[in-house]
């Protein structure tokens, strides 16, 4: 199966992002907003009321001096407007300057140097009460791989028939019930708490760095877990960037999950390579880019050790302001126990032949923003695990739509996001571990043969107080059947409600249930987990 051709368009792109620079000289080192942070949310709502247009999401975390830039768009967009300011996005501008004072004030005075030593040994805090009673699910099955794909589901002979050894094996776990995406930090069953403090330090306008332990206690265990959650030194910024340490990811548009690499798993130790502020390329457009390289955990699967390299390629260009497009790429190569000559190491590289050295995870995705409908966004993403023919096949995809001003005033928000999983998403039998960290999906959290339905709704009362209304129904295990397996059904609902204490204090209540049918797809085995989460945020 030949992968070259799905790969130049990607890697000429690369190389003309690294031809042309951006068109700004301004570029300012700073450190990267927490995925989990409100600040997010703050700047959607802000490209809600059509005050951005040069947002990137399939490139996550954002850095600070990424958030100023936007704020000061936003800013200029507000004085350019004759019609006067929402009362929500006059707090909305408050707030990002207040999380964001060094970027926000070095953006709107690009003549003033920073100090040439800063450090800041409270940058952020969290602290988490959560009480658990439930247990994760297993995703750990055999599944029937018939093989003889079309495309879209349509037609076959793609792949031929039974291609790999049948059945095929799933595997990996859930985390922890009710809280996705968390950095492969797992709760137990009962009482448990977890802090993170994060310490943060600049060299001039060049030069961060950021480390950030987690703590965490349950009940259940025996002793407590200090852990290095994020911990990096970054150097450059503007259009061109590298960090060297550990750091959580999101490539790709979802808000739920993403199918290449997400935060679910143990954040990486990575070298990575990227351009945190947009620049413009001749007859593109805006563009964003980020390069990863990292080292997947040593495993024994089957009597079979294997610790396979990792890289990502992310490309993202914006040809109008209401128009994203990418192309994401995620790929394991190499390690113990496979063909480490140099000519495999290379086809494992760039993706050769059906008998090279890797397992890869590759897709295109779309954003479209409709300004004359309240700014609601359309996205979606196609992603295979190989091709055929320059088609990427064994598909799985992810669409959804953001409704950000639902009511005029904009305090009504709606986003509906479906994703459906491959019968073998994330399994490979070059690597029988699977497209896990840790034995966890570093891409979506619901991992393979599954269809998820994620809705969510929240109103907001002022920046920093809204109540969130979450409702989720995720089958697993419909395709791919094999004897005796039944089909797993979870109807899950969370309402969060955030509200400010004192100062940069926040805090958060969150209550989670869900009904889950056929626990791991044995008939008859039903669950119902629950999930209570409180939490303080300090400049988070």
């Amino acid at each position: 199966m030949n992968k070259r051709l799905f790969l130049v368009c990607p890697l000429l792109s690369l190389l003309l992002c690294i031809s042309f620079p951006a068109s700004s000289c301004w570029a300012l080192a700073s450190n990267n907003i927490p995925l989990d942070s409100p600040l997010y949310g703050y700047l959607d709502k802000l490209a809600g009321y059509g005050l951005i247009g040069s947002d990137f999401k399939g490139i996550r975390p954002f850095s600070k001096a990424e958030a100023a830039r936007l704020l000061q768009e936003a800013q200029g967009n507000i004085q350019q407007s004759p019609d006067p300011v929402p009362p929500l996005v006059a707090q909305l501008m408050v707030r990002i300057r207040e999380l964001i004072p060094r970027e926000a004030s070095l953006r709107e005075q690009p003549d003033m140097k920073p100090p040439l030593i800063s450090f800041d040994p409270k940058s952020s805090m969290r602290l988490r009460y959560a009480y658990l009673d439930g247990t994760p699910r297993n995703y750990k099955r055999q599944v029937h791989d018939p093989g003889d794909d079309g495309v879209f589901g349509i037609g076959s002979g793609l792949r031929p028939k039974n291609p790999y050894p049948s059945p095929a094996t799933q595997r990996g776990s859930e985390g922890t019930p009710l809280m996705a995406n968390n950095n492969g930090i797992v709760y137990r069953e009962g009482h448990n708490a977890e802090l993170r403090w994060a310490v943060e330090g600049h060299l001039g306008g060049d030069v961060s760095g950021l480390l950030e332990t987690s703590l965490l206690y349950s009940k259940s265990g025996s002793d407590a877990d200090l852990e290095l959650n994020r911990g990096y030194v970054k150097l450059g910024g503007g259009s061109l960037e590298l960090e060297a340490g550990k750091d959580e990811n999101w490539l790709g548009l979802g808000y739920r999950g993403a199918i290449t690499l997400s935060n679910n798993a143990e954040n990486m130790t990575q070298v990575k390579l990227s351009s945190p502020e947009p620049f413009r390329v001749k007859y593109v457009g805006d563009m964003k880019f980020a390069l990863i390289g990292s080292r997947l955990d040593k495993t024994v699967t089957d009597g079979e050790e294997r610790q396979p390299w990792f890289y990502a390629l992310k490309l993202s260009a914006k040809p109008t302001s209401n128009l994203e497009i990418g192309f994401n790429l995620g790929r394991q190569v190499g390690g113990p126990g496979v063909n480490n000559s140099l000519g495999d190491m290379v086809r494992g590289l760039v993706g050769g032949t059906g008998a090279d050295n890797s397992n890869g995870m590759a897709g295109f995705e779309m954003r479209y923003r409709i300004p004359w409908l309240r700014n609601t966004e359309l996205y979606g993403e196609f992603s295979g695990e190989d091709t055929a023919a320059f088609w990427p096949i064994v598909e799985s995809y992810l669409a959804g739509i953001y409704i950000p001003r639902l009511t005029s005033d904009g305090k009504n928000d709606f986003r509906f996001e479906f994703f459906q999983g491959n019968r073998i998403l994330y399994t490979n039998s070059t690597f029988p571990a699977g497209y896990l960290y840790k034995n966890m999906p570093i891409g979506h959290s619901q991992g393979g043969a599954t269809r998820d339905y994620y809705s969510r709704f929240c109103h907001w009362f002022g920046v920093r107080n809204n109540l969130a209304l979450e409702y989720i129904y995720t089958t697993r295990g419909e395709s791919g059947r094999m004897p005796g397996q039944a089909v797993e059904y979870k109807h899950a609902g969370r309402v969060s409600w955030t509200l400010p204490v004192y100062g940069d204090l926040d805090a958060q209540a969150t209550y989670g249930i869900e009904k889950v049918s056929n626990l791991n797809l044995e008939n008859g085995d039903d669950r119902t987990n629950q999930l209570v989460s409180i939490e303080l945020r300090y400049r988070y």
